[in-house]
């Protein structure tokens, strides 16, 4: 009964989320601290969990129906989890997720909440929007970024606008993920190769400012090189399988770009380490569903 719970919390894309607040803290400027506190970001590491599987669970709790078609191998259409369980399971995440940022401060409590809403919202309504499912299903990730940031209240609002990128960068993997189960379109693919290349030259652009492009410059080559050879592959053959690559490849990569943040704005040694959650996510991805 555990592995189908835990295959509800899709665990490999938890991992992506932790690396998404480790990033955030890093852009508050929290590891520049000789000895920074380790308790907050312990707490909001186990917030991220919560509110990012507590978000997934409810996701598949809303397409319960509609996997009962496409993929009724999945835990609740095959009857595995009831689906009572399930929503039981994502209503204690996500209280957990919002518990836990509050008692790290207010600031960071009410940024879950946001997160938790806006999960919430794309699960049951903004999926099946063309336009504004990837929007919104980006704006949990930005949010999470500055769950992150929050580590230091006073620093979320000088760096908000930062949460504009991951958006751009979740909603091209949204658009992507449309053609998951039945193909796609190659114009809708090559439009999201456009925004993986934005978002790669945002981010150098805010590591030349911190004067650490450098340091960033080998995370960035490496977050290129995971994302466009399966992104490419589906542009000339569209079909399902390929697209699901695409989407494993852009999503696990996450956490080539959170390093790619750490770099610009902490230290080599600090990316290194966020860098090294990559296998980790790996290794969950060959146990467990990411998309």
């Amino acid at each position: 009964m555990l592995k189908p719970l835990l295959s509800l919390t899709r665990p490999a894309n938890l991992v992506t989320a932790i690396a998404d607040v480790l990033a955030g803290m890093a852009i508050a400027g929290y590891f520049l601290d000789m000895n920074p506190p380790p308790a907050p970001v312990g707490w909001l590491c186990l917030a991220t969990v919560g509110l990012y599987g507590g978000g997934i669970v409810f996701n598949d709790v809303f397409d319960a129906e509609l996997d009962a078609i496409e993929r009724p191998e999945r835990p609740i259409p095959s009857g595995v989890v009831h689906k009572s369980t399930a929503v039981a399971l994502g209503l204690f995440l996500l209280a957990v997720g919002i518990a836990c940022s509050f008692l790290v401060n207010q600031t960071a409590g009410f940024l879950a909440i946001g997160i938790a809403i806006a999960s919430l919202v794309y699960d049951r309504f903004g999926k099946h929007h063309n336009l504004l499912g990837p929007l919104n299903m980006g704006l949990c990730r930005g949010l999470n970024l500055l769950l992150g940031v929050s580590i230091l209240p006073d620093q979320v609002m000088p760096w908000a606008w930062v949460g504009l990128i991951p958006i751009v960068y979740i909603a091209a993997i949204t658009m992507i993920s449309r053609g998951e189960v039945h193909g796609g379109r190659s114009t809708t693919l090559q439009f999201a190769g456009l925004l993986y290349a934005l978002v790669i030259g945002c981010v150098a652009a805010l590591a030349q400012r911190q004067h650490q492009l450098g340091t960033a410059l080998p995370f960035l080559a490496l977050f290129g090189y995971y994302i466009f050879p399966p992104l490419w592959r589906a542009v000339k053959e569209p079909v399902g399988r390929n697209i699901g690559i695409a989407v494993k490849a852009g999503v696990l990569s996450l956490i080539v770009m959170n390093a790619a943040w750490v770099a610009a704005f902490a230290s080599f040694p600090l990316a290194l380490l966020v860098f090294c959650l990559l296998p980790l996510s790996r290794l969950l991805a060959k146990l467990f569903a990411v998309t």
